[in-house]
């Protein structure tokens, strides 16, 4: 198999993303939230594994043809954003005003983000919140906390996605990445888990969703407060 033909395929991996968002969009349409949320999931390890895929056969140099980021921002932006702030609002965790309030802070505030070129830190973290809000709504399915709490959490991150507070990419931020990578793969399985189960309140999924969801949250906080010591020449 040529460079190109490997090249192009990654691409094409990564196209199937949109296919997946559409899945899920349909599964949300019909309010089958476990089924929509096991698609967002395989859309999700799609797009941890295509980034790594696409340096490793130098995507840009054998299949230049194809903007792989712009197509990674789309995808992303569907099935970071739009579908889970559809859901949120069409589930009844936030009624009346509030879901309104909420779907319009989540997408106004994700696309100015996502078109923030300065939305990457120099060890290839996130300045600011990096709209994960697929992340954030899942937990919300599996804990259904009081619609105040939600409603809190979701201007609070909104307004931490223009703040100088730095957030990890679980595969391209070295520091801690042996840490953070299990990390990131746990919380794959314990959302895969939570859909699953259609968020069943007794499944012990939510409780490793938080933990693993705490962790990626402040990881890259924790690492701003604890500056990493320098190499001794």
């Amino acid at each position: 198999m040529t460079p190109r033909i490997k090249a192009t395929a990654v691409h094409m991996l990564t196209a199937t993303g949109a296919v997946f968002a559409m899945l899920a969009m349909l599964a949300a349409v019909d309010e089958k939230w476990g089924l929509m949320y096991l698609w967002l999931v395989v859309a999700f390890a799609v797009d941890g594994v295509d980034g790594p895929l696409a340096r490793k056969t130098d995507i840009k140099v054998n299949a230049p043809q194809f903007d792989g980021v712009l197509m990674d921002l789309i995808i992303d932006y569907l099935t970071y954003v739009f579908i889970p702030a559809y859901a949120l609002f069409k589930s009844g965790l936030l009624p009346g005003w509030t879901g309104w309030i909420a779907i319009i802070l989540i997408t106004f505030a994700s696309v100015v983000y996502f078109a923030n070129t300065g939305m990457k830190s120099k060890d290839n973290s996130f300045a600011g919140f990096p709209g994960c809000w697929n992340m954030v709504v899942i937990v919300l399915f599996g804990l259904q906390p009081n619609f105040w709490a939600i409603l809190f959490i979701v201007v609070v991150l909104t307004v931490a996605m223009f703040l100088p507070l730095k957030f990890i990419h679980p595969v391209r931020t070295a520091r801690w990445r042996p840490v953070s990578l299990p990390v990131a793969f746990a919380w794959v399985f314990f959302a895969g888990w939570s859909a699953w189960v259609d968020f069943d309140p007794s499944s012990w999924a939510h409780w490793g969703l938080v933990l693993t969801s705490l962790y990626l949250v402040f990881a890259g906080i924790a690492q701003q407060l604890l500056p990493a010591r320098r190499a001794r020449a």
